[in-house]
């Protein structure tokens, strides 16, 4: 006799202790992007204990892993992350800034959680078709190197997810809610430029300077931002000035530049501009030129018809409620970044005027709250938000739908120390736990009704086009850890 979906859920119940302790062990100890050694050996442990065939070095890379139940169509993906942030050190629970050792990294995006999320979701699933003798295959995806790095862009590129029927993942967030629109795609990328030395003074004019043609090259792309598409970004960081003596003319010098626009084309050509005046930099410093490519993602492709399922599964699953102590933590929390009231006005943006008077107050009436306890209603408009994630590349390969889950304080800023100071908490723990609940509680559906297969891979070929997903990461490029833990 089979199990209902609820009672599947129920496995992650089971399971809370050894899912909550996978997550804050993670949150222990913090690595950025392609260092994830220790991380993923936590997960990997853990999948393994559940009875998932664990696959290590995906597409070549270390900390890219997989844990695959079950057997035949469909192939579902759960996306999962685990990489941290440098010099975000902090000790946990504390509402001061107190590093736990000093320029060290910490998970200020709560991607520990997010991790361990994931695989709750696979668990639950991998219940669902084992107790029901169904076909299908559930896999978990270890994507390291989500900060900066774009794990899933080379994963993507080497095929990995090429199999997959659909993907579901999720964020750490401060609202329940489907994330509904796109995302920026991007380009990371190293100038460097090589002079020649000389004494600054006694024969200034045998030097070449390198950090001469960065400067130039930095003024250069001012320039061209006014000339840029309105939603497109460029970031930079000069990582090397080529010494500390003044009266030497540098001979090397690098910056680091990120580049940002809503579609891939649109980043591409902008890349190609920015390399434009990098060449001309260096022609008029006389110096030369080298470029490095780190890495690309593409920008998210929606699929409403997964979205809709995710929607449905928010308002279902029960969540649990919160403590006193809970909320006077979160209250205090708050204190430390000015309050965390929610912005009604920005979310009206997201929905059409049919709806503005009802999702207005219903909002309204939660505006206050110190953790948002509530499930927001599905957005029907569709917008680029202001960040890039690599989810889209694997949402050009497969449909793709994320929800995020509330697992801190009201208004929590992204890449902060109160953020990582609530990745071990309780408000944590219960956000993630039911994160892997709605995951698991959509593909179940999705499972249930196949049909809808056919129609968000339908939806995603008319967003995509004929041409499909072309991987905006040079084959050649390999992974590269930016920030190694020293």
């Amino acid at each position: 006799m089979g199990i209902s979906k609820k009672e599947a859920l129920q496995a992650i119940e089971r399971e809370r202790e050894m899912i909550c302790a996978a997550s804050d062990a993670v949150w222990d100890h913090p690595e950025t992007a392609f260092q994830e050694f220790k991380s993923t050996e936590i997960l990997c442990e853990l999948l393994e204990k559940e009875g998932f065939s664990v696959e290590r070095n995906l597409a070549g890379i270390q900390t890219a892993f997989s844990g695959r139940f079950g057997h035949g169509k469909p192939v579902v993906g759960i996306l999962g992350e685990f990489d941290a942030l440098s010099g975000l050190s902090q000790e946990s629970e504390s509402i001061e800034k107190v590093p736990v050792c000093e320029g060290e990294p910490g998970h200020g995006c709560g991607h520990n959680l997010l991790g361990a999320g994931s695989v709750a979701a696979a668990i639950a699933v991998k219940e669902y078709l084992e107790k029901n003798g169904k076909e299908g295959t559930v896999v978990f995806f270890g994507c390291p190197g989500e900060e900066g790095g774009s794990g899933k862009g080379f994963m993507a590129r080497d095929g990995v997810f090429d199999e997959l029927d659909f993907a579901i993942s999720w964020h750490p967030g401060d609202q329940n809610e489907v994330s509904v629109g796109s995302s920026l795609a991007n380009y990371q990328v190293f100038y460097r430029f090589f002079g020649t030395a000389s004494h600054a003074a006694a024969c200034p004019e045998l030097g070449r300077s390198a950090l001469d043609a960065v400067e130039l090259m930095n003024t250069g792309v001012q320039y061209l931002r006014e000339h840029a598409i309105q939603e497109a970004r460029i970031h930079y960081a000069i990582t090397n000035t080529g010494g500390y003596s003044p009266n030497v003319v540098q001979p090397f010098a690098e910056v680091l530049y990120l580049i940002r626009a809503p579609k891939n084309d649109q980043v591409k050509e902008l890349f190609e501009r920015v390399n434009d005046i990098a060449r001309g930099a260096a022609l008029m410093t006389g110096t030369r030129m080298e470029m490095q490519f780190v890495k690309a993602c593409s920008n998210v492709v929606d699929n409403t018809v997964l979205e809709e399922v995710l929607q449905k599964n928010l308002e279902e699953v029960e969540r649990e409620p919160y403590t006193e102590a809970e909320l006077e933590f979160a209250k205090k929390l708050a204190g430390t970044y000015g309050g965390g009231e929610l912005d009604v006005q920005d979310l009206l943006k997201r929905y059409e005027k049919s709806r503005k008077a009802e999702v207005e107050a219903f909002l309204n009436a939660h505006k206050d709250d110190v953790i948002c306890d509530y499930i927001v209603p599905l957005k029907d408009t569709e917008t680029v938000m202001a960040g890039s994630t690599d989810v889209g590349d694997v949402s050009w390969v497969c449909p793709t739908a994320q929800i995020n889950a509330v697992t801190e304080a009201a208004g929590t800023p992204g890449h902060s120390w109160q953020q990582v100071s609530q990745g071990k908490s309780s408000i944590a723990h219960k956000g993630m736990l039911f994160a892997g609940k709605v995951m698991a509680g959509a593909i179940i559906d999705v499972l249930e009704d196949q049909r809808l297969i056919g129609e968000a891979k339908d939806e995603l070929k008319k967003r995509v086009g004929e041409a499909g997903y072309v991987a905006p990461i040079p084959k050649d490029v390999r992974p590269m850890a930016i920030n190694p833990k020293k």
